[in-house]
């Protein structure tokens, strides 16, 4: 039987490339996910994670191989691997976003310790996608994924693919297409059964299978019919089946594989919608880079799919691009699991390569596919480099190459000129027009807009922020009004470093409706806003009070993102009325933001204003209400940590956020002074301390170490009472 072996324990990591006679005591020991260098948040550049590192494990079989291969997986290391094992060195294994793998079986010491040794190239090299010109992003260097031992025997399962079938009907059925691969001496004679959600009454015929050796081949299995109360996958109750997969010998259960799915039609359609399960669904949502603060993409699974938690339920998003590259794998089970589709693909930006850079892009494409395509989150594969010129032989190929992989999911390819060449099922279009413009193809999905058009930072004039909240308001609005347009996906989500050719002064492309620590500006509002008011109430006033955030001096106008029916809004005592939200202007968002007029009187220069009172009403009850303290003085220091227990892997890991609020518990956007932090416990804090605070939030990590025990953080910073938050690691 297969045997998975994880192997992200007891890395030694050395940050230049040295041989095996250089003594592990020379070694830092590390936990994978594992990053070549801890950043500052901003301000560094490229050239400080671009060099060649080594990294080196040492492991033992726990049990005899008895005739099986082993096989040494990596989801992910970046950006060029040289691997070897007992002093055998594998041909080089180039690019970082996609899984690859050695057979390792010859060169392993059975019955004592074997040394593994990867010699990582973390520099940006031409030869590789996404460089060969500018990127837009940073790659980072690490074993940044998952590594693990896969033990089969010669004859084992390579792959599963589950296609469901007749999904909208009472006689939904499915087939997996099932690849066997013999790597014995000789030929092998076995039979395949799938079985369906753990019953044994409802599976496949058994199926033969007759390899000669070397051989590898596709099988189709059928299971029908199936029983009749099966749920559908939807963006509300994304139900999930698993599909198990065993490979026989006679009576002998040689291998299996464990497949998880869900039955969902997805449909881009050529009047221009999307139809979930035959149900028109307008697409908002936002890109998403995979980088963090400090740690670059070397994030373990918590955080991964706490962005999906981020994303679905603060943004109130219902899909998420993965630009421009394919995502964690824990980001996508967290996606199927919570109901946010996905636009996934290839690695690169803009720049196409030679022949070889674009065989390596078909090779992501493959490893990408074969990777993900039981997801029932993924709706579009993303088959073109992202804002590249056209190139008729290379797309055409690209566009075959993931038809014939995945004939049941359509493609799409993101430009940002109009007069593309159409190559795919969706016409996926960058507008940066800061409107909607016509589309040029049905179907169309708006891939990018504002972003690098309205980049916004959490300590800018208010009066930006407002502007840059409702430009997302505006365009979400003008994509919803149009039958022919399927969605719009905003760039983007999360702030990201970036090179020196991009972003502010910093290194940060401040294009995110929230931060890079995840935290929010204005703009998170307008999507958060857009949610059902019976899953969350959002009732958020645009404003930070203080008449010198104001052209002219003067608050004239009101802004306030909800999804109440109405507001009132007070000023000290005076109330100033009853607001509906502004369906003149925004008529087809379901929530469109308020724009209320404050009139004159005592909120102009020179007059000292009361605190801000708004109450958001819902079937004509008060349910929500927004304080803001006219005063804008520093109140408290809040720490809070996401979640307060933590696995003793010495990987795992939790955000811890620090904000400065006054007496309401709003944010003080100008509040500069440092933040302390002090951590008692088995845990490391990831992260500048003392932190020179901009924007009055910001967030660093605690990471947990092997052994368990209860961890204090404590916070302090000028004349304000410390903070404190435990977390139990176990």
């Amino acid at each position: 039987m297969r045997t998975i072996i994880p192997l992200n324990d007891h890395w030694l990591f050395l940050p230049e490339q040295v041989g095996e006679d250089v003594p592990d005591s020379a070694f830092e020991s590390v936990t994978l996910p594992h990053t070549n260098k801890i950043f500052p948040h901003h301000n560094f550049d490229s050239t400080e994670y671009e060099f060649v590192s080594t990294y080196r494990k040492r492991f033992t079989l726990p049990e005899p191989l008895a005739g099986r291969r082993v096989f040494l997986d990596f989801d992910g290391a970046m950006i060029a691997a040289t691997v070897s094992v007992n002093g055998h060195i594998f041909p080089e294994h180039r690019g970082g976003y996609t899984p690859f793998s050695f057979d390792i079986t010859d060169y392993l010491t059975p019955e004592g310790e074997t040394l593994l040794v990867v010699h990582l190239d973390s520099t940006e090299r031409p030869d590789i996608p996404p460089y060969g010109h500018v990127v837009d992003y940073l790659t980072f260097g690490g074993i940044y994924r998952d590594v693990r031992l896969r033990i089969v025997e010669p004859v084992h399962i390579v792959n599963v693919f589950v296609k469901t079938h007749d999904v909208l009907t009472d006689t939904k059925w499915l087939s997996a297409e099932v690849t066997v691969r013999n790597q014995g001496c000789t030929p092998a004679a076995l039979s395949l059964r799938a079985q369906f959600a753990g019953d044994n009454n409802c599976a496949s015929p058994d199926t033969d299978v007759t390899l000669d050796a070397g051989a590898e081949q596709t099988y189709t299995l059928h299971i029908e019919p199936l029983p009749g109360d099966i749920q559908l996958w939807s963006l509300d109750r994304p139900a999930l089946y698993d599909l198990r997969v065993d490979l026989h010998k006679d009576d002998l259960l040689v291998d299996a594989q464990v497949v998880r799915f869900g039955f969902r039609e997805a449909e881009f359609r050529a009047d221009g919608g999307f139809y979930l399960n035959g149900e028109h669904v307008k697409l908002i949502g936002l890109n998403r880079h995979q980088t963090y603060p400090y740690i670059g993409p070397a994030a373990p699974p918590r955080l991964q799919r706490q962005d999906a938690d981020i994303i679905k339920f603060e943004l109130g998003c219902n899909i998420v691009r993965s630009s421009h590259y394919p995502p964690s794998p824990y980001f996508l089970d967290r996606c199927d699991e919570i109901g946010l589709l996905v636009f996934e693909e290839i690695p690169g930006w803009q720049h196409i390569g030679d022949q070889d850079w674009q065989a390596l892009a078909l090779r992501d494409l493959r490893a990408m596919i074969e990777r993900d395509r039981n997801h029932p989150s993924i709706i579009l594969w993303g088959v073109r480099i992202n804002e590249s010129p056209d190139d008729i032989a290379f797309y055409t190929a690209t566009n075959a190459l993931a038809h014939s992989l995945d004939p049941t999911r359509p493609t799409g390819g993101v430009r940002s000129f109009r007069e593309s060449q159409f190559l795919e099922d969706v016409y996926t279009f960058n507008d940066f027009s800061n409107t909607v413009v016509e589309p040029v193809h049905t179907p169309y999905l708006i891939t990018e807009f504002g972003g690098h058009m309205f980049p916004t930072k959490t300590w800018d004039h208010e009066e930006r922020q407002i502007d840059h909240a409702l430009l997302h308001a505006h365009i979400q609005d003008r994509q919803l009004g149009k039958e022919n347009i399927a969605g719009a996906i905003g760039w983007c989500a999360f702030d990201y470093g970036t090179h020196q050719q991009f972003g502010s002064g910093d290194r940060i492309c401040y294009h995110g409706v929230m931060d890079i620590f995840r935290l929010p500006k204005f703009a998170a509002y307008v999507y958060a806003s857009q949610r059902d008011p019976a899953q969350r109430l959002v009732l958020f006033a645009a404003t930070f009070w203080a008449l010198g955030d104001r052209n002219a001096s003067r608050i004239d106008q009101l802004v306030v993102f909800s999804n109440c029916d109405s507001v009132e809004v007070f000023v000290g005592d005076h109330c100033l009325g009853r607001f509906e939200p502004d369906r003149a202007n925004f008529p087809y968002l379901r929530h469109p933001p308020y724009q209320i007029p404050m009139g004159s009187g005592n909120l102009s220069w020179g007059q000292r204003f009361p605190d801000l009172h708004v109450v958001g009403y819902l079937n004509g009850r008060p349910v929500a209400e927004h304080h803001i303290d006219a005063g804008s003085l520093p109140h408290a220091l809040v720490l809070t940590a996401d979640f307060t227990e933590l696995k003793a892997d010495g990987a795992d890991m939790t955000r811890v956020a620090f904000t400065i609020v006054d007496r309401f518990g709003n944010r003080l956007p100008y509040t500069n002074q440092p933040v302390f932090l002090e951590l008692d416990g088995p845990a490391d804090l990831i992260g500048e301390n003392p932190f020179a605070l901009m924007g009055g939030q910001a967030a660093v990590y605690v990471r947990a170490r092997r052994e368990p025990g209860r961890v204090t953080i404590r916070a302090s910073t000028p004349r304000l009472e410390p903070a404190m938050v435990t977390l139990e690691i176990s």
